[in-house]
């Protein structure tokens, strides 16, 4: 028997809520469906990585940090291909939340403000990824699919931990906790709104 809404003993210091029970219980019904999606994610995750060290070139010391998130995002994305291929499913298009369009809407376009805005809400992305799949390492049916989340755990909080870093290291304290706060909240608030489809973040 699943125990519904279990959640880790941690809690993300710069999220500004808490994933809902909604979600829990509609990502626990459809594991398929969120597996794909996830497969989803490590690879946009990647892809951010990459479009930021071609957008910051000449940034000291940032394309040392990125391209090692940029590989172990697609191997990730790789080792969740071969786990659904071995449950006899395959990656195939999902319509996606308005999660990731929403927050980027709120990326200011001159720099370095949009550099700022870059680091902080991938860290968020991050940080909520983490969050769900620690809920899921706990609480999915299958072990494998518990063994399989729990395993990505620890590199999903050095990302985000290494996105905050860099921003913290770029940008004046007070700045960047007073960005971060002002986007916590709009990502908990595109969070709250009513989306359906079983995604990692809907």
């Amino acid at each position: 028997m699943i125990l519904e809404n279990k959640r880790p003993v941690f809690q993300i210091k710069h999220l500004s809520s808490l994933t809902s029970d909604v979600w829990i219980k509609l990502a626990l019904s459809n594991p398929i469906e969120i597996l794909i999606d996830h497969a989803h994610c490590e690879r946009k995750a990647a892809g951010v990585a990459i479009q930021l060290m071609f957008r910051y070139p000449t940034e000291p010391n940032l394309a040392e940090v990125l391209s090692p998130i940029a590989r172990e995002e697609l191997e990730h994305f790789e080792k969740i291909l071969y786990f659904l291929k071995d449950l006899g499913h395959s990656l195939k298009a999902l319509k996606p939340p308005p999660y990731g369009s929403e927050l980027a809407k709120n990326v200011r376009k001159e720099e370095p403000n949009r550099m700022l805005d870059s680091f902080l809400i991938a860290g968020l992305i991050e940080a909520r990824s983490h969050e769900r799949l620690g809920i899921l390492a706990l609480n999915s049916e299958k072990k494998s699919l518990r063994v399989l989340y729990e395993s990505l755990l620890e590199s999903e909080a050095r990302h985000f931990g290494i996105y905050w870093r860099l921003a913290k290291n770029k940008f004046p304290k007070d700045e960047t906790f007073k960005r971060l706060e002002e986007l916590a909240k709009i990502e908990s608030d595109i969070l709250s709104e009513t989306y359906f489809l079983p995604r990692v973040h809907s």
